[in-house]
């Protein structure tokens, strides 16, 4: 057994200093990304994945998050056929993405997939930092040599190195953080997405300062509940986030739209709860995500824009004039409870 005396820090935990602005205009601000990978590189409008969810990500979402410059992994809960009559509705061929698992049939859908111009796959487990992800990362380098591979989740500076090495193209990052996740409470394992995205650029940065030359992109994914918690993990290093719940009950995402109570919903499953295990595979074991509901948000490209709008206001308060800036220019202090509840609207719990 060990105790390590270090505390996990959350979004809510830390708070960004506002930095003196030379801008004169949030227009100007430059979110775009690029990566570069195998002599090639593919560039992004802004910094915004889809998680690969079966209440998330299939053909509509991909083509919506690619026109709006971000882009949507197609979720492989489904039969290798259906995964890849997916795949071939995505438009934009440099950016067909998908995930797969890493036992089963995953290499007969890889071939699948990669027979109809599969460009980007996402490595999709619960525990990341495991043999068997890396043998899978060794495979698929070796294998189909021209994807750009992206493996996780996982939590520790040690597993980011570890996957880097491996091959990973880019690395998910955070365990049980998710809005619908209760690994932390089933298992007792996790760690919180900005304390994983902290530790994971610190070991990238070591490495760069070793002149190591496999070194991955980070994506910010799980706990993400507004655009503050995107800037702040767009700030402490992560060059991506992957949003689940921020984008489901959206036109684009999978599901039909329902009225209860004169409202609009859509569902939104965990896809370790006992609902996605059942629809997936017909029955269940380890329940580690539960079911619900959220309300419609009509579309995605709505979503979108207000959270870059608000991305790049806050990308203006620390100075930053592009993602790297933001990195750079960024400044964090602890914030108490006291401050995160000063920080919300208030005026509701006065006394009238």
């Amino acid at each position: 057994m060990r105790i390590i005396n270090k505390e996990a820090l959350s979004f809510d935990d830390v708070i960004l200093v506002p930095e003196y602005s030379d801008l004169k205009t949030r227009k100007s601000i430059n979110t775009d990304v690029e990566i570069f990978y195998n002599k090639k590189s593919l560039k992004f409008r802004n910094p915004i994945i889809s998680s690969p969810m079966s209440t998330v990500t299939e053909s509509r979402m991909s083509n919506a998050m690619i026109s709006q410059g971000g882009l949507g992994i197609i979720h492989r809960y489904n039969s290798i056929e259906q995964q890849t009559n997916l795949l071939n509705q995505v438009n934009h061929r440099d950016y067909r993405a998908a995930a797969v698992g890493v036992t089963g049939d995953y290499k007969e859908r890889l071939s699948e997939l990669s027979k109809n111009d599969l460009s980007i796959v996402c490595i999709d487990v619960a525990h990341g930092d495991h043999i068997l992800v890396e043998e899978a990362i060794s495979y698929i380098r070796s294998e189909y040599p021209s994807l750009f591979v992206i493996a996780g989740n996982i939590a520790t500076s040690s597993a980011y190195k570890r996957l880097s090495t491996s091959g990973a193209h880019a690395i998910r990052t955070s365990v049980g953080s998710g809005s619908i996740c209760t690994t932390r409470i089933q298992t007792g394992h996790g760690m919180p997405t900005f304390q994983a995205v902290v530790d994971c650029n610190s070991a990238r940065d070591q490495m760069l300062k070793n002149k190591e030359t496999d070194i991955a992109y980070i994506i910010a994914d799980g706990g993400i509940k507004n655009s503050g918690d995107m800037v702040k993990s767009l700030a402490a290093g992560a060059d991506f986030v992957m949003l689940g719940s921020m984008l489901s009950g959206t036109k684009e995402s999978p599901g039909k739209v329902y009225v209860e109570k004169g409202k609009k919903f859509k569902q939104y499953n965990g896809m370790a709860s006992k609902e996605a295990q059942k629809a997936w595979k017909g029955s269940y074991n380890s329940i580690e995500g539960v079911s619900s509901h959220v309300a419609y948000k009509g579309t995605v490209s709505k979503v979108i824009s207000e959270i870059m709008s608000n991305i790049r206001s806050g990308m203006s308060y620390s100075g930053a004039n592009c993602l790297s800036e933001l990195k750079e220019y960024a400044t964090f202090i602890r914030q108490t409870n006291s401050t995160h509840k000063e920080a919300t609207p208030h005026i509701f719990s006065r006394s009238k």
